[in-house]
């Protein structure tokens, strides 16, 4: 006989027993209370041994028969169908002594990521003054002009919901083709472009389809972890290839003949802030020519310069179709809308959309009609002009800041353009950005240590203390303040830095 719990008797919540008869039949069949083969109570026995409705119990057996536990027929008791293995929730604990089971069983891709050492994210609670780099400031999104969009798109009819092309909406491939030859004098047709969720998942894309196990890729040190990250997940060597005040070095290009890529942030060279000037530019693309290797162009933040135009993108000077140029509406509108796009050489166009599909489908259509009519209309360029002024004060505000605030050797690059600076500081070493960077968010201010940002360790020997600053969410007086008090947290590295303050 089923043995059950005398509080069910009486009790008035039918969803509520139904659901402890269902949970006490599995648990005395996991446990051999009723064995495989043995016959359970009728309903109605049940229901008037508990005092709850037939239907209760009814509904319990049929859940149960329903998952395979137990077995009915017509004029027939039912009966337990196969002994059930014990649910969690009545296992005992795993004692000290208990063999851990075996590792899981993963790919070579899968190994890879799992050794992987990422960035960490921001930690949940902000301080007051966060340099990072990546976030935007919330009241900077064009909320109104966004809505309105929004709730057009949302209620214009449609005669069926399904899945969208891979290569993302045609009428935000369309806006995009003319706004990024009006912005960043690059020449494509709709059909080179390809929409993806955020710049991120583009620069995947590429590593999963142009390198393998065995190969090579050429990249800039410093540069952007997560891009090297996804490189080196395919089993694809880094081979580092030092920046400097005016970007990539070309003339340090590999030889290599495992080399198949080329990733490269021409524009605003990540994280030290130099433009790659036309005579490398042209060496770029000669070598990628010579090699029949891939560059892909990151242009993460192009459309922030400050004083000049913008710089037209490496691919608008490609003749020979080997640059892959991956845009993002991160840093002009929020990262949250995890928009992004390629524009692919045509011969990987077919391969791209593939991939792209298999991944995700596509990215959210809902977003990409409203970010079109923004584009289409003009809101969109209106508000990058806008937030190109705003960007503008406050790294002025920052440059102050600095100079008032940090000792006289301390040197700035990337301030040209971008939304973040890197903050060199000759009086420390390398080893000391962490703790450093520690001691300041423990006084509210949060900085970043540069050093993450190389790929050979050795790179930094010969350098002092970096610092990344983003300063594209904060205000005005949050920069100033933030930045002062850097200066005190500062002066308990080096007791003698009051001697060497910048003069009032």
């Amino acid at each position: 006989m089923v043995q059950l719990e005398p509080a069910l008797h009486g009790r008035r919540d039918a969803a509520g027993a139904g659901r402890r008869i269902y949970d006490l039949l599995r648990a005395q069949m996991a446990d051999g209370s009723l064995p495989t083969g043995a016959p359970v109570p009728s309903t109605r026995a049940l229901a008037a041994e508990l005092g709850v409705s037939r239907t209760t119990v009814t509904a319990a057996y049929e859940q149960l028969a329903a998952e395979g536990f137990l077995v009915t027929s017509v004029g027939r008791a039912a009966r337990v169908a196969a002994p059930l293995a014990v649910p969690p929730a009545a296992r005992a604990p795993r004692t000290r002594e208990s063999r851990p089971g075996p590792a899981a069983a993963l790919s070579g891709y899968g190994h890879r990521v799992a050794a992987m050492k990422l960035p960490t994210l921001a930690p949940a609670d902000p301080v007051p003054f966060d340099f990072v780099y990546g976030a935007i400031a919330a009241r900077d999104f064009p909320t109104l002009a966004w809505r309105r969009a929004h709730q057009v798109e949302l209620l214009r009819q449609q005669q069926r919901l399904y899945y969208a092309p891979p290569e993302g909406d045609p009428a935000l491939r369309q806006a995009l083709q003319g706004y990024l030859r009006r912005a960043r004098g690059l020449t494509c047709s709709p059909e080179q472009i390809i929409v993806t969720q955020g710049s991120q998942q583009a620069i995947d894309l590429c590593a999963r389809l142009l390198l393998d196990a065995g190969q090579a890729f050429a990249f800039e040190a410093p540069g952007y972890l997560m891009a090297r990250r996804c490189f080196e997940a395919t089993g694809a060597e880094c081979l580092a290839v030092p920046a400097d005040e005016h970007g990539l070095d070309t003339a340090a290009l590999p030889q290599d003949a495992r080399a198949r890529l080329a990733y490269v942030t021409p524009s605003h060279q990540f994280p030290l802030g130099g433009v790659l000037p036309i005579g490398r530019r042209l060496a770029l693309l000669h070598w990628a020519q010579r090699h029949r290797a891939w560059v892909v162009e990151d242009d993460y933040d192009g459309e922030f310069r400050y004083g000049q135009r913008p710089i037209d993108a490496l691919q608008s000077i490609d003749t020979e179709g080997r640059v892959i140029y991956v845009g993002t509406f991160s840093k002009a509108l929020s990262p949250q809308v995890r928009l992004g796009y390629l524009v692919l050489p045509n011969e990987l166009v077919p391969v791209f959309r593939q991939a792209k599909r298999l991944a995700d489908r596509h990215a959210p259509v809902l977003e990409q009609r409203v970010l079109a009519t923004l584009i289409a209309s003009g809101v969109y360029e209106r508000h990058v002009r806008r937030m190109r002024r705003e960007h503008e004060r406050r790294r002025q505000a920052l440059m102050q800041a600095i100079a008032q605030h940090l000792p006289a050797d301390a040197r700035v690059d990337g301030a040209a353009a971008g939304l973040h600076i890197v903050l060199w500081l000759p009086f420390l070493r390398p080893q000391d950005e962490a703790p450093l960077a520690a001691a300041a968010r423990a006084q509210g201010v949060g900085v970043y240590p540069v050093s993450p940002l190389y790929a050979d360790a050795q790179d930094r020997t010969a350098q002092p203390a970096g610092l990344m600053l983003g300063y594209a969410s904060l205000t005005v007086g949050q920069i100033e303040q933030g930045i002062r008090v850097l200066g005190t947290v500062l002066k308990d590295f080096d007791p003698g830095l009051a001697d060497r303050q910048r003069p009032a």
